[in-house]
């Protein structure tokens, strides 16, 4: 049993290995993030507790597994128009300006957005011009892999419901008190505990969570009704983190669509805006948590 159970987000595929080994190994590793963030977080007298992960990133692709190592090679050129769209609109909301000309197509406008987070946003300035194009190349392949894999998980519901079942499957055998969602992971674990009711969990912590994206929130079973979605029956606390230069935990607490008991903000670093590691690893998530650990 698991006193914590973890739920990834996108990048989290690993190649070569089944299913359960990829949980296991994920698992190993992000425990071992976790007491860093009880370190941070000044409660060496709280243990590390055994972390297991729902690995569900098999189930969004049609490749075999020994195939599926090449998802960085994916480029912005080779999203649909829509894709590209919705994008686009994604950035505006991270603050990137309208484009002062009309554009043929979404392309340009998304390059242009993308140009802009890496050289003018707070968080970038003062970069040299070699971070920049860095941080310009992670922001491109984090758009990639995020719309593709929602793309993935909304579009087929066979999918949807094997990963959803993945998610349910680790809360039931090992009864945790705190489920931590990240990213997608965010998603597929709210719908999961509403798809199970019977599933109780003392705290769900959702760390980079696109749930208050408005055209993700309009996919959601159950929809939000109102411009507001339900807490799910089981959870009794929730609390909610967003890095504040996190493109995907937009808006950070969510729209104010979800009945979130805490909300808070915090800092990872310019280039780990969006990664598990950086959540875990900071003394804020692990302080949310400790109440809920064994001691």
């Amino acid at each position: 049993m698991a006193a914590v159970v973890l739920v990834h987000g996108i990048w989290n595929l690993v190649s070569g290995l089944p299913p359960e080994e990829a949980a296991a190994a994920k698992g190993a590793e992000f425990r071992k993030i976790l007491g860093q963030g009880l370190e941070a977080a000044r409660l060496p007298h709280v243990p590390v507790p055994d972390v297991a992960m729902a690995y569900y990133a098999h189930l969004l692709t049609n490749r075999p597994l020994e195939e599926q190592a090449g998802e960085g090679a994916v480029r912005l050129e080779d999203l649909s128009r829509e894709q590209l769209l919705r994008t686009w609109e994604w950035l505006l909301l991270a603050g990137a300006p309208e484009p002062t000309e009309a554009q043929a197509g979404w392309l340009a406008p998304v390059r242009l957005a993308v140009g802009w987070l890496a050289h003018e946003s707070p968080g970038a300035r003062g970069l040299t011009a070699r971070a920049q194009r860095g941080l310009m190349d992670v922001i491109e392949r984090m758009i990639v892999a995020m719309i593709r894999d929602t793309d993935s998980y909304f579009s087929r519901p066979e999918r949807r419901r094997a990963a959803r079942a993945v998610v349910a499957e680790a809360i039931r055998h090992h009864r945790p008190r705190v489920v931590v969602a990240h990213s997608l992971g965010s998603v597929v674990a709210w719908e999961a505990l509403h798809a199970y009711p019977e599933l109780g969990v003392e705290l769900l912590v959702t760390v980079g969570s696109p749930l208050g994206l408005p055209g993700l929130a309009r996919k959601l079973e159950p929809e939000p009704r109102g411009g507001r979605g339900a807490r799910p029956a089981g959870v009794k606390h929730w609390v909610n983190i967003a890095d504040a230069g996190d493109l995907v935990a937009l808006p950070p607490e969510l729209g104010g669509m979800f009945p979130v008991d805490t909300h808070a903000v915090i800092e990872t670093g310019v280039l780990g805006f969006h990664g598990l590691k950086g959540y875990l690893a900071n003394g804020l998530t692990a302080a949310a948590m400790a109440p809920y650990l064994p001691s």
